[in-house]
């Protein structure tokens, strides 16, 4: 078969693609698809000249090196990487790590097409054509067969794809043997996320009223929760009755920020204490974050 710049490409990115599909979880057709459609084949002007592959924006929170293309608009700022490796890895993290694309990662790993069109749904393209672009790409190139291969592994070492973030941050029903180690009441449904024990509140509860509950201080529930007083505690709201954990669960190891959203939320979401979020982001607890902001989470 004669050499083209589309099978360079393929050759050259395949395993790469593959660590990444065990890393993240990106399908390893839908990566080298999306690579050879962005980069035209690692010849554009973006690959060339800033390794970028994914034609990944700078967006308002990037703060590495950039270089500036039209797109869109004329002149717009895209990530500039320092090698390829560096581009693949920041277009699997930008797809794993925010909201509008985890339901992505609950799909089939060998689904492409729904992985095309969900891409396409949650606004990595304007193109309304980019879901049959990637689909073509993928069974021209039979892109396919690398979903179903392994990347090189160590001998002590056996690597599977991570479960999709979505199932990860899942709370989880506490069995009533659990309840019995964490010396809870069996008289109500408990949870847990990221290992922690919580219940959800109900109509004309309190704090301190759950602490009671629980045969906790009303000091000691408000720590758990990182509060420093008592507030207005509405329906629904998760409510931990043991401290939350240091880092996050494997596989949740980082977030981007949405608009609005505040630290101590995102402290309650993945059960980490806001003081370990801090110490691991540099920050101080009255931080105000920024839609685009990466928290390390682990």
């Amino acid at each position: 078969m004669a050499d083209t710049p589309q099978r360079s490409y393929v050759e050259k990115y395949s395993a790469l693609a593959i660590e990444e599909m065990y890393r993240t979880g990106v399908p390893a057709s839908i990566t080298l698809a999306q690579g050879l459609l962005e980069s035209g084949y690692g010849l554009s002007e973006l690959a060339v000249k800033g390794n970028n592959h994914f034609g990944i924006k700078c967006h308002n929170t990037w703060s590495g090196a950039k270089v500036y293309h039209d797109d869109d608009a004329e002149g717009e700022c895209f990530r500039k990487y320092d090698s390829p490796e560096e581009s693949f890895r920041d277009h699997s993290d930008f797809l794993r790590y925010r909201d509008r694309y985890k339901f992505l990662f609950d799909l089939d790993p060998e689904d492409y097409k729904g992985w095309a069109h969900g891409l396409r749904k949650a606004g990595y393209a304007t193109d309304p054509k980019y879901p049959e672009k990637l689909i073509r790409l993928i069974e021209e190139h039979e892109l396919y067969r690398f979903d179903s291969m392994r990347p090189a592994e160590t001998e002590d070492e056996v690597q599977q794809i991570p479960e999709s973030p979505a199932q990860l941050e899942q709370a989880k029903p506490l069995t009533s043997r659990q309840r019995e180690v964490f010396r809870f009441a069996l008289s109500r449904q408990m949870y847990s996320q990221n290992g922690v024990p919580f219940v959800y509140a109900e109509e004309g509860e309190t704090y301190a009223s759950i602490a009671r509950s629980y045969r906790l201080f009303h000091k000691e529930i408000l720590k758990f929760n990182d509060l420093k007083q008592e507030q207005e505690l509405l329906p629904g709201t998760v409510v931990y009755l043991q401290k939350k954990k240091k880092a996050s669960h494997p596989g949740l190891d980082r977030y981007v920020v949405e608009d609005g959203q505040t630290l101590r939320e995102i402290s309650q979401r993945f059960a980490v204490r806001m003081k370990n979020l801090c110490r691991l982001n540099g920050i101080e607890e009255n931080h105000s974050l920024r839609e685009g902001d990466v928290l390390q989470l682990r």
